[in-house]
């Protein structure tokens, strides 16, 4: 599998690797996000050796004789020495060895450290130590990584942690963005499907790389997901029971978001929890990375009491609103109906519309980020509440704003195939006056299909005005 993405990390990895001193970067994120695929590649491309462990789920002595190991073969020493007394010694063994032949620098790999350090308590304050007294006097670059997130926030990074303070860069490696996901998805998928995979799946590598090239959307949808064999069926359990203690209770959580219910009480109620403790097991599924608490534009989050929960992550969406419900059928073998459901008509496209706001939202990102687009956005979200003079609730899809400049931009999504541009367009204008900015405003209007040749004329004559289709966005 050709390696994409992930040229920011990749080169920050690579000064660190290149500084002649001791280094430790610390790389954490979901499973499956590509971590170790990105280790190995910087592995790969540098002029340095690396030595590679990757911890397992076993006891702290079969770990240590597996590093031992690890480290015999490094060396080049008889695999019949044994294991290394213990994890300390360890350490400063390579240490020595690092010191002995300075002028070979080489990159420590410890993958996995939560495995190893569930066993051993101890191993924070042991490799701390080590840090400290031998790992500082060489030039080796220690790289860090697990997937259980809480534990590397706050045994590894956190203020308490004895390692607190040792780490030179951090890296939470996140899934893609459409589109570096769309070069991992299959050749012949048109711009459509390209959307459609990523409202489905989302941008976790490992996810993309299991789609068959040979299959349809549906096809390649139903092997992965809507199968008891399905490499995904038990993925979103597999996480709960990997990272939380009580993984029954959060699946029952989520499934009441995925039943779109989107404030604490309606949750609690809906999941069978108590409303009063209900908010700290959101926050908690929010630091994985799996849902999110979004409040109206220009509110304080920490205020608000308009917050509402949904899922950040596309394919934990996906699975809750489509799999999740349908889970006798596929344990029968007999869900083909819930795939058709699931992977077209109009309840999947208005899914797909859900997600394609936040589309939108990377694509303006991307255009900022580059230079494509005169903005510097300081802040983004989406709002919606009251509309005191068109008397009734509304929502703007996208508002950004540029506080360097006073600039504000506005966009309204439409997922699509045909709807009145105009009174769109329109409507997009008449709600400026709900966002509480001064300053010069532009409005995009995004859209499936291509706008009429009478909304582009209406756009030519109209500098605020950019309309954007989704095919242009991925193919530019």
């Amino acid at each position: 599998m050709t390696f994409v993405g992930r040229e920011e990390e990749l080169a920050a990895l690579n000064e660190l690797i290149d500084k002649n001193s001791f280094q430790m970067a610390v790389i954490y994120g979901r499973r499956r996000v590509g971590k170790t695929a990105l280790i190995s590649h910087v592995c790969a491309m540098s002029s340095q050796r690396a030595l590679m462990f990757t911890a397992r789920e076993q006891s702290s002595a079969n770990n240590l004789a597996d590093f031992s190991q690890a480290i015999y073969e490094f060396f080049g020493i008889p695999a019949s020495a044994g294991a290394i007394g213990n994890w300390l010694d360890a350490f400063v063994f390579i240490a020595e060895q690092a010191q002995a032949d300075a002028e070979h620098p080489f990159i420590l790999v410890f993958d996995e450290f939560p495995y190893a350090a569930a066993t051993e308590k101890a191993l924070p304050s042991i490799l701390q130590i080590a840090i400290d007294h031998s790992f500082k006097q060489t030039n080796i670059t220690l790289i860090l990584c697990g997937s259980n997130e809480g534990f590397m926030e706050s045994d590894v990074l956190g203020a308490k942690s004895p390692l607190y303070g040792r780490r030179t860069a951090q890296i939470r490696l996140k899934p893609f963005d459409l589109f570096t996901a769309t070069k991992l998805m299959p050749s012949q998928s048109t711009w459509e499907d390209q959307i459609h995979y990523y409202a489905a799946l989302g941008g976790t590598p490992y996810y993309l790389e299991q789609l068959d090239d040979a299959k349809t959307f549906s096809e390649n949808i139903a092997a992965l997901c809507f199968r008891t064999s399905g490499i995904l069926y038990e993925e979103p359990a597999m996480l709960m029971r990997q990272e939380l203690r009580e993984p029954a209770l959060y699946n029952s959580i989520l499934n009441a978001i995925g039943a779109s219910r989107t404030r604490p009480k309606e949750i609690a109620e809906k999941a069978g929890v108590d409303a009063n403790t209900v908010g700290a097991y959101l926050k908690t599924l929010s630091a994985l990375g799996v849902i999110q608490r979004t409040v109206p534009f220009g509110e304080d989050a920490s205020r608000s009491r308009k917050g509402l929960w949904t899922f950040k992550d596309p394919f934990f969406d996906f699975w809750y609103h489509f799999v999740s419900p349908y889970v006798p059928l596929i344990e029968s073998g007999t869900a083909s109906g819930a795939v058709r459901y699931a992977t077209s008509g109009g309840v999947f496209e208005t899914h797909v519309g859900t997600q394609f706001e936040s589309l939108c939202m990377q694509w303006l990102l991307r255009e900022c980020r580059e230079g494509r687009l005169d903005f510097q956005p300081t802040a983004f979200g989406k709002w919606w509440g009251n509309d005191p003079v068109a008397r009734e609730q509304t929502d703007i899809d996208i508002v950004m704003t540029d506080s360097f400049d006073h600039k504000m931009l506005l966009g309204e999504c439409k997922w699509r195939n045909t709807f009145d541009e105009s009174e769109a367009i329109d409507k997009l204008k008449r709600r400026t006056a709900l966002i509480d900015f001064k300053g010069e405003t532009a409005y995009y209007l995004f859209s499936k299909q291509r706008a009429s040749e009478g909304t582009r004329a209406k756009a030519n004559g109209d500098p605020s005005l950019t309309l954007v289709d989704a095919q242009t966005m991925l193919e530019g």
